[in-house]
C-alpha cells in the first residue's frame, strides 16, 4: 500500500473553507494544491509589511490597488495570501472574486525565507506575475525577482539598505530599501 497526498484545487480550498472546516483564525494559504499553515508574524515582519503597504500605495495611484495579505487566486491549484500584492484595478473590482493577477507581490521574510525563495518564487513565476519581491530580514536586504520564466525568474537583484528600487509598473516611484525594513 501507497502513500496517498491529496492535491486540493482552489475550488475544493474554497468549499471546505466556506463549509467551516478550518478554525475561523486559522492562517491558511493553497500553494500549489497543498493546504499550508503560515507562519506567526514577528513585530519586525509586522512592521515591514505596513512599511510596504505605505510606501506601494504612494507609488501607485488610480487604477492600481494594493493588497494586504489578502488571498491572491493565481492558478486552480494555488490561492496564495501574499503580504502585499498590487493589482490592476480598484477595490470594487474584487467584490464578488478575488484578483487573479498581480503586477507585483511582496512577501517579508524571517523564518519563511527559504520557503518564499524556492516554492514561492517557483509559484509566482509559473503563474506570470512579472515582478516578486522578498524583503529579507534575515539579511536586510530587498531581493527583487524580475522577467518570469516557467518556474523561475530571469533577472534577480539583491538590494542593500542603501540602495533603492522602482517598480516596474511604477517606474516613477523610488523606494528605500532601508525605509522598508523595520
Amino acid at each position: 500500500m501507497g502513500v496517498w497526498v491529496k492535491q486540493w484545487t482552489r475550488e475544493e480550498y474554497d468549499r471546505l473553507a466556506a463549509a467551516g472546516a478550518f478554525h475561523p483564525m486559522a492562517r491558511l494559504q493553497l500553494i500549489q494544491g497543498e493546504i499550508v499553515e503560515m507562519a506567526p508574524q514577528s513585530a519586525g515582519h509586522a512592521t515591514a509589511v505596513q512599511r510596504l503597504h505605505k510606501a506601494l500605495e504612494a507609488g501607485f495611484g488610480a487604477g492600481y490597488t494594493v493588497r494586504l495579505q489578502l488571498p491572491l487566486a493565481l492558478t486552480d491549484e494555488s490561492e496564495p495570501e501574499p503580504d502585499i500584492a498590487v493589482v490592476e484595478g480598484s477595490l470594487e473590482d474584487f467584490r464578488l472574486r478575488h484578483p487573479t493577477r498581480a503586477v507585483l507581490v511582496v512577501e517579508v521574510a524571517d523564518s519563511t525565507l527559504s520557503f518564499d525563495r524556492e516554492r514561492k518564487q517557483a509559484m509566482y513565476a509559473a503563474a506570470g506575475v512579472p515582478e516578486y519581491w522578498i524583503l529579507n530580514l534575515v539579511e536586510g536586504v530587498l531581493e527583487v525577482y524580475r522577467g518570469p520564466r516557467a518556474s523561475t525568474y530571469d533577472v534577480v537583484h539583491r538590494l542593500g539598505p542603501d540602495d533603492h528600487v522602482s517598480p516596474l509598473a511604477a517606474p516613477g516611484r523610488q523606494l528605500r530599501v532601508a525605509g522598508l525594513l523595520p
